[in-house]
């Protein structure tokens, strides 16, 4: 088998190594970034997870150069790791509704505004964490279920189908709460 690299460098130059990473991210860089963003159907984290996967290139350099295999299945590996920990970073963060919409100091709507964001928060407390992420995510950050899907790792049909559950549960919740408060029954469900 033939080295990426028609004359592989002495690995302990530093000039000869930019050279090679230089060679490897020209060879490999748009290959890599098509996979990352199909993956995770957003161009910003396609990219740090190549820009990732070409630090840990250069960490291996000399070991990468001198191993005479095709580099491409290393990287496209490298690369599904770094995604997978990333998906599984940003899916054990907790949502909180306080990060995702700025809160007002200054209420224009009055009491009734203030009441409904108040018990819409006390709704969304309710909920189980897998039904209110895929609700913030779909409603608050105006994902799509495919989007969210790939995030949290699962199929679409799970993410629609959570949907479905979570909005279920906020409309009976809200139908509970005006049945028992005459203040809110204006927030019934039709």
């Amino acid at each position: 088998m033939t080295s990426v690299l028609p004359h592989p460098p002495r690995p302990h130059s530093a000039g000869s190594s930019e050279a090679a990473l230089r060679a490897l991210y020209r060879d490999h860089a748009v290959a890599l970034l098509a996979y990352a963003e199909w993956f995770t159907g957003d161009r910003p984290s396609a990219e740090d997870a190549v820009q990732e996967t070409f630090l840990r290139a250069w960490r291996h350099l000399p070991r990468l150069l001198a191993d005479g295999r095709p580099v491409r299945p290393w990287l496209r590996h490298v690369l599904r790791h770094v995604m997978i920990d990333a998906a599984r970073t940003a899916g054990a963060h907790p949502v909180s509704l306080h990060e995702d919409v700025p809160v007002e100091h200054v209420v224009e709507g009055g009491y009734e505004s203030l009441l409904d964001r108040g018990v819409l928060a006390v709704v969304l407390r309710d909920l189980s964490p897998a039904h209110r992420e895929v609700l913030v995510e779909v409603y608050y950050r105006d994902a799509t279920a495919e989007r969210v899907a790939a995030r949290l790792g699962v199929p679409a049909g799970t993410v629609r189908s959570r949907l479905y559950y979570a909005l279920r549960a906020v409309r009976d919740r809200l139908a509970e709460l005006a049945a028992a408060d005459p203040a809110l029954r204006r927030l019934r469900p039709a």
